[in-house]
């Protein structure tokens, strides 16, 4: 009979749109009783339509950052796409390997999208595991500075929460306004291309 893995400190969850070294979720690993767990699910590519070319490339940078993780010392759980037994998602993934791992703890980095988030506090609560989610460090704002901002507001446009986040740490603004008089090009951007196409891309002259 196989002996059953010793119970973990934490399962240390890496999304993966988070695949950086310096993430909050791995500030503390402890490589003797901790683990990295990633899952590649269907649910992630299918619940909003998804290019075969952004899944795949999406994938390639999971699959070589764990082994970069591996080649680090981290020990991680990684699960393919076609592996046996894949439930195709990140709440049924995580709930197999907390049951398999009996680990005290789960972690993860803030998700960038409440979905998400919403997905593995439900696992892990299923779990019976205790979910600690730690600030992402990427972004110049996060969730209470938003709630903070909006309290004061009568309108909610995240347009003007970028506004207010640029002033507060001075992004390419002088004083109360935007660097060459403009917040953003926005409305350009959205603009169609005539029916010639783009046009084409001048080659650079710099020396």
């Amino acid at each position: 009979m196989m002996a059953r893995p010793q119970p973990l400190r934490r399962l240390v969850v890496v999304l993966g749109d988070q695949l950086d070294l310096a993430s909050s979720a791995l500030a503390d690993f402890d490589h003797a009783q901790d683990m990295v767990w990633m899952a590649e699910v269907a649910e992630e590519s299918t619940h909003v339509p998804s290019s075969r070319v952004r899944t795949a490339l999406f994938l390639a940078a999971m699959r070589h950052f764990a082994e970069e993780l591996r080649a680090r010392g981290f020990r991680v759980h990684y699960v393919r796409l076609d592996e046996p037994g894949n439930t195709g998602t990140l709440a049924g993934e995580l709930r197999r390997a907390s049951a398999q791992y009996a680990a005290r703890e789960i972690v993860l980095t803030e998700p960038g999208e409440w979905r998400g988030r919403q997905m593995l506090e439900g696992a892990a609560e299923a779990c019976g595991v205790p979910l600690v989610v730690r600030p992402d460090r990427h972004f110049f704002g996060n969730v209470e500075d938003f709630a903070r901002y909006a309290r004061s507001r009568s309108e909610l446009r995240l347009e003007f929460f970028y506004r207010h986040l640029r002033r507060r740490h001075g992004v390419l603004v002088k004083g109360e306004a935007p660097v060459g008089g403009r917040w953003n090009f926005d409305a350009q951007n959205r603009a169609a291309f005539p029916p010639s196409g783009p046009p084409p891309i001048r080659a650079c002259t710099c020396k």
